[in-house]
Formats: structure tokens, C-alpha cells, sequence
């Protein structure tokens, strides 16, 4: 699959359907009982491909008057990689159903989260694909 076709794929809309706002609050209910417990929200973002690979990212900005600090996100890629409200896994499945047979993604990995800056971190998703 080309690039030009995936990066057409992969528009704001899509993102907002494959993982929607008010799955940071479901998360944090889950969590904490409280959805206003939650330091940041969480949005899935599309960083670009090499034809091979999808390379996204789970961002986390800094809800206001919270502090997104890295000891309270470092570990977040092991739990958001099993956790049934962020389901990397069904989002991996919208992304190979939204490919409609032109590739597959063959299989997933979640990063070490980076700080991009004070008040937005980022967990590296890639997706390793498979022509069909």
C-alpha cells in the first residue's frame, strides 16, 4: 500500500472515530471511579509511514490545573498496551478494516513514552503491515 494512500486514510476524522475524546474519561472512571481524577487526555495521532509500517502515537496533553509528570506516565505503555477502555488492540483492528483488504497489520508494539514537552507526552504506536 503507498503512501499517499495511507496518509489519505488516516484523517482527523478517522482518528476521532477510531478513538474518541471521551475514552480518556471512560479510562480514568475505570481507574480512579472519577473521570475528573484523570491528569490529561489522551488522543491518537498519525505520525507518517514507510509503506511497511504505520507509525502513531497516543498523546497525552495536560488537562488544566493537573501536572503530567513523567513518573506518572512512564509506565503507561505497559497498561494501555492490555487495558480494555484504551483497547490498543481493537483500534488496530479499525485501522486494518479501514485498510478494506489493501494491506493487513500483521502485528503492533507500544514504545517508551517521550516527552515532547512540560504539558504533552507521547506513546509511540507502530503497526507492522502486510500486503495482502
Amino acid at each position: 500500500m503507498n503512501k499517499e494512500t495511507l496518509d489519505a486514510l488516516f484523517s482527523a476524522e478517522n482518528l476521532q472515530d477510531m478513538f474518541p475524546e471521551e475514552r480518556s474519561n471512560a479510562f480514568f472512571e475505570a481507574l480512579f471511579g472519577d473521570a475528573d481524577e484523570g491528569a490529561y487526555d489522551i488522543k491518537l495521532a498519525y505520525i507518517g509511514t514507510d509503506g511497511k509500517t504505520i507509525s502513531m502515537e497516543l498523546q497525552l496533553y495536560e488537562r488544566p490545573g493537573r501536572c503530567l509528570a513523567c513518573n506518572l506516565t512512564h509506565g503507561l505503555p505497559t497498561v494501555f498496551s492490555r487495558h480494555p477502555v484504551i483497547n490498543i488492540k481493537g483500534v488496530v483492528q479499525d485501522i486494518d478494516n479501514l485498510l478494506a483488504g489493501q494491506a493487513r497489520c500483521a502485528d503492533w508494539s507500544l514504545g517508551y513514552t517521550k516527552e515532547k514537552s512540560r504539558s504533552v507526552h507521547a506513546i509511540p504506536l507502530t503497526i507492522r503491515l502486510e500486503e495482502n
